[in-house]
């Protein structure tokens, strides 16, 4: 038997009422208002989280831009070569690939300021830090990115060309452990080695070899190697 209360003119009531009276019908009703309002919250949460998690996976994949510059070098042939933009790590990767069909790897390391270079032909990665000018070089890249742009054609006669020649400080070779993520990626096969910029080998020093690299800003710089007297 349920305890029940009924109101009249003066004061309250006892009145007896049994589970399956008329006064215990209510109940039914209330319980099943929870049992939809908990469900609906049930569903709403997993809407959010399946759309928290497409949301927070959609900017990595359209971090990463594949960009193809076209032009032609100095003895008219043209330069294969294309860039993988990463604007979330501030990367930027260009695979230069020579007449003979050897493809080389050149990393923009935008946050830390650094350059890696990474010839076919050569068992080693080379450093150097980035520099105003580089710093230019790869902001035109990311600017003309934003516009979806994959495509960009530099002329002869409109494009600047530098040459710029880096010693190779061979007994400084850097830790690779010590170096970050992408770097060690890049080169983990690989010793390293620092380098610096000079003006140039000498006649008695070899450039061993040399990395043409364009930029949509219609300036191709050609980055020649040698090995600086221990």
């Amino acid at each position: 038997m349920v305890r029940c209360w009924k109101h009249s003119e003066d004061h309250l009531e006892e009145a007896q009422c049994t589970d399956g009276g008329p006064a215990a019908s209510p109940r039914f009703p209330h319980k099943a208002f929870w049992v939809s309002l908990s469900a609906c919250l049930l569903l709403v949460i997993i809407a959010l989280g399946l759309t928290g998690h497409f949301g927070l996976s959609q900017p990595q994949t359209r971090s990463l831009q594949i960009v193809r510059i076209t032009a032609l070098d100095q003895t008219g042939a043209l330069v294969n070569q294309s860039a993988v933009v990463d604007r979330q790590n501030d990367l930027v990767t260009f695979s230069v690939t020579s007449p003979a069909n050897q493809t080389s790897t050149v990393l923009f390391d935008i946050k830390h300021g650094l350059i890696c270079y990474k010839p076919t032909d050569q068992d080693s990665c080379f450093l150097r830090n980035m520099e105003t000018s580089d710093y230019k070089n790869v902001h035109s890249l990311l600017r003309e990115s934003i516009h979806e742009q994959s495509q960009f054609q530099l002329y002869g006669n409109e494009t600047q060309r530098q040459t710029e020649f880096l010693g190779v400080l061979a007994a400084s070779q850097v830790d690779i452990t010590t170096l970050e993520d992408p770097l060690q990626a890049l080169c983990q096969d690989r010793s390293v080695h620092w380098t610096r910029r000079a003006e140039g080998p000498g006649k008695q020093r070899l450039v061993y070899f040399c990395i043409d690299i364009c930029f949509p800003s219609n300036i191709c710089v050609s980055v020649c190697f040698y090995y600086l007297p221990e």
